[in-house]
């Protein structure tokens, strides 16, 4: 059981979002997942074993385990790749619980298929608008997240949320975002999860599922370059195309270790 820790969607050391890989020879208990993650201590960590034609893969924030994660997809297939489990010009598809992803290798890119996620208009809650303690020009809801759009790229950095607040909501998970002032973006993000025991995630990939067809449908535009502003900064490219989004990011690993024989349970 090897355990690695991947900085995803940067190509520099201890920037980006880290995450925990686990690589397994089968299906592990999902109590003992919960446990490891929550050991861990970060916002996802993925559990990956190979089947006939693909691997299983989930991933658990230290509270609960999460249907659709994109840091730890990208970090699970560069683990493939740089340890030898699938040749460099393999794509590693992933069964999960938002059914099957692909990831490519493209140069020092990685690629990554995922399903769109689109936005409704909706009113937004007073947990909401108290917990952001921003002034929206819009918010919608895509069912699993909230997406609101503020005045500029500073009204996003400087946003100092009442978690508090935000973790009333029934799903207390917020994506803000605002149109770039750099050349080098088309559109800047933070993501908040009190929900799953994080209170701001570094850079969120799944959140760019619905952050692509939002922007597309503002800005008439399919491909975008994106950046999330949190302290730790990451780098991801939104390609929207149809009822698929196509997320790009490079990955670093960190560390590389064996778990001690007193952490194993048993295979189910």
């Amino acid at each position: 059981m090897d355990l690695f820790v991947v900085d995803a969607f940067t190509d520099q050391p201890f920037t980006g979002n880290p995450a925990a890989v686990c690589l397994l020879e089968s299906a592990p208990d999902l109590s003992w997942m919960q446990r490891i993650a929550g050991e861990m201590n970060l916002s996802e960590t993925a559990f990956i074993h190979p089947r006939r034609d693909g691997f299983a893969l989930r991933w658990f924030t230290p509270a609960v385990e999460v249907e659709l994660c994109g840091h730890a997809t990208l970090a699970s297939a560069h683990i493939l790749w740089e340890a030898g489990v699938l040749a460099e010009d393999r794509p590693a598809i992933f069964d999960t619980l938002s059914g099957r992803l692909t990831c490519r290798r493209e140069g020092a890119w990685i690629q990554m298929n995922f399903p769109a996620l689109h936005t409704v208009e909706t009113s937004p809650p007073d947990a909401l608008l108290d917990g952001l303690r921003v002034d929206p020009i819009y918010v919608g809801f895509t069912g699993c997240r909230w997406l609101v759009e503020l005045n500029d790229e500073t009204a996003v950095r400087k946003s100092r949320p009442d978690f508090g607040r935000l973790a009333e909501l029934d799903v207390a998970h917020v994506i803000i975002t605002a149109q770039s002032e750099s050349p080098d973006f088309d559109f800047v993000s933070r993501y908040f999860a009190p929900g799953a025991g994080i209170p701001e995630d570094p850079v969120t990939g799944s959140a760019h599922c619905a952050l692509g067809p939002y922007w597309q449908a503002k800005l008439g535009m399919t491909d975008f370059r994106a950046y999330q502003a949190s302290a730790r900064g990451g780098v991801v490219t939104v390609s929207v195309r149809s009822d698929r989004v196509f997320l790009g990011g490079q990955a670093v690993t960190i560390s590389r270790a064996e778990l001690a024989d007193s952490c194993r349970r048993p295979i189910s």
